[in-house]
Parts: structure tokens; C-alpha cells; sequence
């Protein structure tokens, strides 16, 4: 997966927390614990997991224009 891009910041919606974490290339992550207020972020209706739906990058499969495992 050449070019994707490995690490996402996610931001909460209820608290405006910003954690950078490292994305699973292997697997979609459909629940974040928000470090800041601990809200469990989901995914928004048709993302396939929260780096898409909160995260500043994509998941990496979506990078790489293929399907997510959503």
C-alpha cells in the first residue's frame, strides 16, 4: 500500500478532542474511545469506520480506492 497514508487525527464531535493515532491497514475500526471526554465515537450512516467519518485521512483502503470491510 505504497503512498497511503499510515496516521489519521481524529476529532470528537462532542468535545473537540484531537488524538493522532497509527490506522489498521488490516481491519476497519467501527468504535474510538474519545481520549478526552470518553464518548465511543461510531461511524456516521454509509462511512465504513471513524478515521472516515472523523479522522482528517481516510482509512487506508480507501486510500487505495478499494473497498473498506464495512
Amino acid at each position: 500500500m505504497s503512498g497511503v497514508i499510515a496516521k489519521s487525527t481524529i476529532t470528537c464531535p462532542q468535545c473537540g478532542h484531537q488524538s493522532t493515532d497509527e490506522m489498521p491497514t488490516d481491519a476497519c475500526q467501527w468504535f474510538y474511545d474519545c481520549k478526552g471526554c470518553g464518548a465511543v465515537l461510531k461511524p456516521k450512516p454509509g462511512d465504513c469506520c471513524v478515521y472516515c467519518s472523523y479522522g482528517d485521512v481516510k482509512c487506508p483502503p480507501i486510500q487505495a480506492g478499494r473497498a473498506c470491510c464495512g
